[in-house]
């Protein structure tokens, strides 16, 4: 598709929950509501059409062992675009892939920077891995470096308690939150266990990956405070075979993560029921692979979320949580097309008839 082609997106276009249109055009790769003067060359899209889908926490650029080679993360990139993924939060990678951004055929990613751990409480070569009193001067770097995101690991195994604990003192969190805040950044932190949510709340985090820890006490806590928790069912899935695989030398641990495997539906659907604003990521890299969205979205419904509530926290939702245009006027032409409205069966999330970056229809 040249630049000066014209693109008529018809049939059911998705604005949002409610708002409906019967087509859109696309000019010079942005979205226009009205049809253009004089148009010529024009294709025709038509079916039900959603903002491209979001992945609120993937790793483009990691692998099992760390950051992994260019051609590694096109792929992990292009494997997310055939799924509809567009826009990714990139929760966390040690890789520079600002290359990306030159590449109008590969998603638009929002950076966290490098994951920043306690020394010897993460996996290793993916994060930072310091001590409390440096807390403050890593989250500003990473702040500096990321696209408005921060990423510290909250929690992870103790191995002189041979189970899940908090990695950082509250203190340090306090000052290292009201850092990232005053260069205009927001923090986000994985977290499994229960004991590192309030702390981190009460410090003033804007987000918590997985939340497999939220409790009744900590619930309205999330809520109040309008605290998002992205919850990577399609990744906490992997618990039991996580579990299994240490009972032998940590078996408190082992029996904490199946704990909250076993309650991971009833934990997600208390937060959505409470107001805790909740939406979709796949924690896709590392050790899971890319292109999960349409998945992760029906674990949301299954853990009781309504269906068109959980489209959306993969499309308008989320991209107005982040900051970036879903479907209006001017904005960069990113869409998906589907057969059947998703809001109905999100299984047509699963299978895309067309894919449209930028303007240009690429799958």
């Amino acid at each position: 598709m040249s630049d000066h082609a014209v693109l008529r997106v018809k049939g059911r276009v998705l604005v949002g929950p409610e708002e409906v249109l019967d087509e859109i055009w696309v000019v010079g790769g942005r979205i226009s509501l009205d049809r253009p003067a004089g148009a010529r060359d024009v294709r025709t899209v038509e079916g039900w059409v959603l903002p491209g889908l979001v992945d609120a926490h993937c790793h483009v650029g990691l692998g099992a062992h760390g950051a992994v080679p260019d051609d590694v993360a096109e792929k992990q990139a292009l494997t997310e675009r055939e799924a509809g993924a567009l826009l990714l939060r990139d929760a966390g990678s040690p890789a520079d892939t600002r290359w990306t951004d030159d590449r109008e055929d590969l998603p638009k990613i929002i950076r966290a920077g490098r994951h920043i751990a306690r020394t010897r409480r993460y996996i290793r070569d993916f994060a930072w891995e310091i001590e409390p009193e440096d807390l403050v001067a890593y989250v500003a770097q990473e702040a500096r470096r990321g696209d408005g995101w921060v990423k510290l690991v909250g929690d992870w195994i103790d191995r002189g308690e041979g189970d899940l604990a908090p990695c950082w003192p509250r203190g340090a969190v306090e000052a290292a939150i009201a850092e990232a805040h005053r260069l205009g950044a927001r923090v986000t932190a994985h977290c499994f266990a229960e004991n590192s949510l309030r702390d981190l709340v009460e410090a003033g985090i804007d987000c918590v990956e997985h939340a497999t820890g939220l409790t009744e006490e900590t619930v309205p806590l999330f809520a109040e405070r309008g605290v998002a928790i992205v919850p990577t069912l399609v990744n906490i899935a992997t618990f039991p075979k996580l579990a299994a695989g240490g009972e032998e030398k940590f078996p408190r641990w082992s029996a904490h993560m199946r704990r909250l495997h076993e309650r991971r539906y009833e934990t997600v659907r208390s937060a959505w029921d409470a107001g805790v604003p909740v939406f979709v990521g796949t924690d896709a890299g590392g050790s899971l692979p890319h292109g999960l969205v349409a998945e992760e979205v029906a674990e949301l419904v299954r853990a009781g979320i309504p269906a068109a509530d959980a489209v959306g926290a993969a499309s308008w939702t989320a991209r107005s949580w982040l900051g970036r245009p879903g479907i209006e006027e001017g904005a960069p032409a990113d869409l998906v097309v589907y057969d059947t409205d998703p809001r109905q069966d999100v299984t047509a999330l699963a299978a895309p008839r067309r894919v449209v970056l930028d303007g240009h229809v690429v799958a």
